[in-house]
């Protein structure tokens, strides 16, 4: 380590991962950039993995402790923001794990860019250790994108979105935190970030690995299942098109994509039971469907399959989802 190395806190909340931890905690402390610090927030866990992180904590003096009431992922990392004394911020999901040279590929960058934001490409690992279909495509080269052009991609959802990916100055946060009782907690922060820094410095190398289970809080694990991820990425959506319409007009058409391809996903996933004229949030998906009819038809971010789905929707949602249910349990998915 040098002297004028920067010191980074890495962020890991915890809540009943026993058979993830060490190895999400292992690859953080392997990391060739040693000046760290390594804050494990556990959220209260029932499992034994409150004892874990202690005993992780014995065998590397960088690792601090911090028990906590059950709150959620938010709820900690906000701790953790509160406890960090690093100049840089990272962030570990307590089931991911990272190479060994991500946050020295990362600082690197920082020194030579003066960057604030500087985020490393990454995979998804399923549970028999098969690499998946890539989420967002790495550049093919070291790329910087201004916070307009990286919002643009979020909205064309191209970009990654995930402070688990990013290094970030401390001094961006400032009194910001992670909406807490919400998913999709990062979009909504990132775009408030994005607003007072300069942009994203991009990696191509894939250095941060997203183990994909069923049974997380994004993904379904029976067919009935909705998770309320459905109605955040909603709200983020109107939350975002309003930072469109007051800081970045430009961006107006893909914006309403983006509010459009995220109720798309709200109403393919409420069950039809739920779709009652008494629920005033699916109301107000429909109508905003049938108000942007004509953006649909002549959208160019929208492919037609998904013009088709959005149309129909905005018709006829009910048959519209029965049918769709049918299609996908005889396909057996």
């Amino acid at each position: 380590m040098r002297n004028e190395d920067p010191l980074i806190t890495v962020i890991i909340p915890i809540y009943n991962i026993m058979d993830c931890l060490e190895r999400c905690v292992s690859s953080v402390c392997a990391q060739t950039y040693r000046n760290l610090e390594i804050l494990l927030v556990d959220d209260g866990s029932t499992d034994g993995t409150g004892a874990l992180c202690d005993r992780l904590a014995e065998r590397d003096g960088r690792i601090r402790v911090f028990h906590k009431e059950n709150g959620g992922s938010s709820s900690a990392r906000n701790l953790g923001l509160q406890k960090a004394r690093g100049e840089y911020l990272g962030f570990v999901d307590s089931d991911d794990f990272i190479d060994p040279d991500m946050y020295e590929r990362l600082m690197e960058q920082v020194k030579a860019g003066g960057y604030r934001i500087v985020q490393a490409s990454r995979d998804e690992i399923d549970e028999n250790g098969q690499k998946r279909a890539d989420v967002c495509t790495p550049p093919e080269k070291v790329t910087f994108l201004s916070g307009e052009a990286f919002l643009r991609e979020l909205l064309l959802h191209r970009g990654d979105c995930s402070f688990c990916t990013k290094l970030t100055a401390r001094s961006l946060f400032g009194e910001k935190r992670f909406p807490e009782g919400e998913l999709n907690e990062d979009f909504y922060l990132l775009v408030e970030l994005l607003q007072e820094t300069e942009g994203v410095c991009i990696l191509p190398q894939q250095l941060y690995h997203v183990y994909y289970r069923m049974g997380s809080n994004t993904r379904r694990k029976e067919r009935n299942d909705f998770s309320r991820v459905f109605v955040d990425i909603v709200k983020n959506a109107d939350y975002v098109q309003g930072i469109v319409e007051e800081k970045y007009p430009a961006l107006q058409k893909e914006a309403v994509r983006f509010g459009l391809y995220q109720r798309l996903d709200y109403l393919l996933h409420i069950p039809v039971g739920l779709m009652v004229r008494e629920d005033s949030f699916y109301t107000a998906v429909k109508r905003y469907c049938r108000r942007h009819v004509a953006d649909t038809v002549v959208s160019p971010y929208l492919t037609a399959k998904q013009k088709v789905y959005l149309l129909l929707l905005s018709a006829a949602p009910k048959t519209v989802r029965r049918l769709h249910g049918l299609t996908m349990r005889a396909r057996g998915v």
